[in-house]
């Protein structure tokens, strides 16, 4: 064998190592951004739920009579905000305005509740005792998916910057994905006092 074709086989060699290095990264990001997409889904089906549960309680408390209809209205209101935002997972931006419009959602369904509990009567439909049963169990789920979902980013977010993959991944025009992160505020601890007499 002459030396150059013994140049040639090496070249091709290393092209080859090279190009199936290339696409094991680049299909190793592929899989990190897919689990990143499903495990944001898992989080929108979640508050989807909770929407959904919303729904049918506005629906029980607006058949009550004399129910304050300024509290009811705020979060028909926060619901709207919170169903008409669009996430796009790569644009930081876009993740916080949802979190801003599920937490409005959230505050206002609270004082909702705090309202509700001054009627004795809608406290006793079932329906609304079914809703009190479930909302718990799906904050739960909430909390899990997003914690999932983090989780999927993290790992993602490590195949895009560490070596070699960093190189793949600016070839092949993969970026970091934002974090769920807490509301702004909920890392203080809550003032409660007890008015006890």
């Amino acid at each position: 064998m002459n030396s150059k074709t013994l140049t040639l086989i090496i070249i091709a060699a290393i092209i080859l190592l090279l190009g199936g290095c290339g696409c094991n990264k680049y299909n190793g990001l592929v899989q990190g951004e897919q689990a990143v997409k499903q495990a944001w889904s898992n989080v929108e089906t979640n508050y989807q739920r909770r929407t959904d549960l919303y729904n049918s309680v506005i629906k029980t408390i607006e058949g009550s009579a004399n129910f304050e209809k300024s509290t009811l209205k705020e979060v028909i209101d926060a619901r709207s905000k919170a169903t008409s935002v669009n996430v796009d997972i790569n644009d930081p931006q876009s993740l916080q305005k949802f979190q801003q419009a599920q937490g409005q959602l959230q505050g206002a369904f609270s004082r909702l509740m705090a309202v509700a509990e001054a009627y004795p009567n809608l406290k006793t439909t079932q329906a609304f005792q079914d809703f009190q049963a479930q909302i718990e169990g799906t904050e739960n789920r909430i909390n899990v998916a997003r914690r999932d979902y983090n989780t999927a980013v993290n790992s993602y977010n490590l195949k895009v910057r560490t070596f070699p993959n960093n190189i793949f991944a600016a070839i092949f025009h993969f970026s970091e994905k934002p974090y769920y992160q807490a509301d702004p505020g909920t890392e203080k601890a809550p003032d409660i006092n007890f008015n006890i007499k």
